[in-house]
């Protein structure tokens, strides 16, 4: 046998051996391979309104950084505004509780005088009884003035929360997607107004062989490279890890936090990972 049919005879694995490769099996650590992944924005909101109405104002326009809690446009308010300052005035105004209480503190003056009298045997039993009357009287008035107040103070609430639903915030910190309405058209209850997206930390989702299950936990590490012009090299930490495998496919799904704290990397762009181990 010449030297070539030897080494046709031989098994694989010793081949492999003599060669300094390893033949890839199941036992195979994860953090000896690469995958294919894609960089995705953490979550995406179609920002919209529970207030309906004609857009008055946007403050931003595509590309542009929002942070959570920011305004960043307006539905037509002005009819809401009337109707907080309205209820303001009503809420400062004490003159109905100052007038119930001086009416009531006078009518007890009073019939603590008729009392008084009455133990003297000056004054009739009638016109205690009827001073007596008059104080309950005026102590409901100024019940009645005092709870108008409180009301009055929940209308200013509750008008200062209609104006604040014709402002649209961000809800997260993100950048602006698209625009899908302008100043002055019409907002309905099904239309959103601006589609936002978080990139702070993005998501990075891959699909893995199911000969790598159970290699792979929450918390692991990650080496993320984005394709080019991106390019480098970027330490990511896996969040979940699917429970439920594609037999169709042969894989599992794995999903991972990117930090991107500077927003140097955008969303939406192939890349390669290798999981690197605890």
């Amino acid at each position: 046998m010449n030297y070539i049919a030897w080494c046709f005879c031989l098994p694989v694995g010793i081949l492999l051996a003599g060669s300094g490769a390893r033949a890839v099996t199941p036992e195979t650590s994860a953090g000896e391979r690469e995958f294919n992944c894609v960089i995705e924005p953490q979550q995406t909101v179609k920002l919209a309104s529970p207030a309906i109405g004609m857009i008055a104002r946007l403050d931003v326009d595509r590309g542009d950084i929002v942070r959570q809690g920011q305004i960043i446009g307006k539905i037509e308010d002005g009819v809401e505004a009337a109707t907080l300052a309205l209820a303001q005035a009503r809420a400062t105004n004490d003159s109905p509780v100052k007038s119930a209480e001086a009416r009531a503190q006078f009518l007890r003056q009073k019939h603590e005088r008729l009392k008084e009298l009455h133990t003297r045997s000056v004054s009739p039993l009638a016109s205690l009884q009827e001073a007596e009357a008059e104080v309950r009287v005026a102590e409901q008035q100024l019940k009645e003035a005092q709870l108008n107040k409180e009301l009055a103070r929940l209308e200013v609430a509750h008008a200062e929360a209609v104006l604040n639903q014709r402002a649209l915030r961000s809800p997260i910190d993100g950048v602006v997607v698209e625009r899908l309405l302008v100043p002055g058209e019409y907002r309905n209850d099904q239309s959103p107004v601006l589609t936002l997206a978080q990139i702070d930390p993005l998501r990075v989702e891959v699909f893995v062989p199911t000969a790598y299950f159970g290699q792979i936990r929450a918390d692991s590490r990650a080496e993320v490279r984005p394709e080019l012009p991106i390019g480098g090299v970027y330490i990511a930490s896996v969040t979940v890890v699917d429970r439920v495998l594609d037999a169709a496919s042969g894989t599992f799904g794995v999903r991972l936090s990117l930090p991107n704290p500077h927003l140097a990397l955008p969303g939406g762009i192939r890349c390669r990972v290798a999981f690197v181990g605890e």
